[in-house]
């Protein structure tokens, strides 16, 4: 096995589908493996704490912190949401390709700490989608969906800043793009590795 893995960053809006698509990746993909990331925002009825999120309280998040064993993290609508570093250390090293579900703060920073990190947006085809999937949760008050959508269009500014942006029109053509994207890197590792080596024992 390559031991090699490569490191992925996806990031969209609140309502762009993001946790959608990666179960629907994930479902073929023995080689893909989805950070879980930690919070400190409540548990919706549907999530399962360890699959969806970490949820933890303040304290335990902001001592995470103090200890230097946090990869990224932004406190994002009043809740903390991160990225613990040794899960990842491992399933990289175990050769995953291991996707960053993150908010774009965190993805700049992850950006910083791996030049060779491949970052991903995932865009909603409109505005109009996006507030019609986030009211469709029926999980928030219209103060905390509104606050949401502020956000995201500020969000959507940094697209640019992004590899590659994938709009999530369907659920389908969006995990195919996003497939597409993770072979062609890990085609390019490969060639990338194979280069070095025949320059090495050409020397």
């Amino acid at each position: 096995m390559d031991k090699n893995g490569i490191l992925i960053i996806l990031s969209g809006p609140s309502g762009s589908g993001k946790d959608t698509v990666l179960n629907e990746l994930i479902k073929d993909r023995d080689d893909v493996r989805v950070s879980v990331s930690m919070t400190t925002r409540q548990k919706r009825d549907d999530e399962i704490d360890g699959i969806h999120y970490y949820f933890v309280d303040r304290e335990y998040f902001e001592k995470k912190i103090a200890d230097n064993k946090m990869l990224e993290f932004a406190e994002y609508a009043k809740n903390y949401y991160g990225t613990p570093k040794e899960p990842v250390d491992e399933m990289l090293s175990n050769g995953k390709a291991v996707i960053l579900k993150i908010e774009v703060q965190g993805a700049e920073k992850i950006r910083m700490l791996y030049p060779d990190v491949i970052s991903i947006f995932l865009m909603p085809p409109s505005m109009r989608v996006l507030e019609e999937r986030l009211r469709s949760r029926n999980t928030e008050d219209e103060e905390t969906i509104n606050h949401r959508l502020v956000i995201a269009r500020e969000e959507m500014k940094k697209a640019p800043d992004y590899d590659f942006v994938v709009v999530n029109d369907t659920i389908e053509s969006a995990v195919e793009g996003i497939k597409t994207i993770i072979s062609s890197e890990r085609l390019k590792v490969k060639r990338n590795k194979k280069f070095i080596s025949e320059v090495i024992n050409n020397v």
